[in-house]
């Protein structure tokens, strides 16, 4: 199966029996981030809880506590 990252539109090649490639085939809803770009999102993300001004908006405090 053929995927487009979201992120730097560069095509990858999934196997058709990968649980993902099942995802992305039954829920168009889901999309394919490609491994260089969810590691430069994570990093990325992680620099920024480490400034101190980031804040989660979520409803479960227990997931705030653990950062």
């Amino acid at each position: 199966m053929r995927v487009k990252c979201v992120i730097c539109d560069t095509i990858h090649e999934l196997p058709n029996d990968l649980p993902l490639a099942k995802k992305l085939r039954n829920r168009p809803i889901h999309t394919f981030m490609c491994d260089e770009c969810n590691v430069r999102v994570t990093n990325n993300t992680h620099k920024r809880i480490e400034t101190g001004k980031f804040q989660f908006f979520r409803t479960s405090s227990k997931f705030d506590e653990d950062f």
